[in-house]
């Protein structure tokens, strides 16, 4: 009888790892959405610079990116506009 009570408080601690996890992946995926372009331009302005190129027009468009990404954070939305945002790009 304590077999298959200590199977299942194994089986619980796996489970609260599992909504841990999940609720990171979930938030990752917002502050992607929320500054994934600024990240795509930055990573191309440092591959430029890399390259040996000039980057600053990417650097441009990572600070333009940013701005907006700002904006749109602090705009209060209802859940219909959630993603309008975003899906218009």
């Amino acid at each position: 009888m304590k077999f298959t009570l200590k199977r299942k408080q194994l089986g619980q601690g796996m489970m609260e790892y599992v909504i841990i996890v999940a609720l990171i992946a979930v938030a990752a995926i917002g502050v992607y959405s929320t500054f994934g372009q600024t990240v795509r331009n930055q990573t191309a302005g440092l591959a430029k610079e890399i390259s040996g190129k000039d980057s600053s027009a990417q650097v441009t468009a990572a600070g333009a990116a940013s701005t907006s990404a700002a904006t749109r954070g602090n705009t209060v939305k209802g859940m219909s506009e959630y993603n309008k945002d975003n899906d218009a790009k």
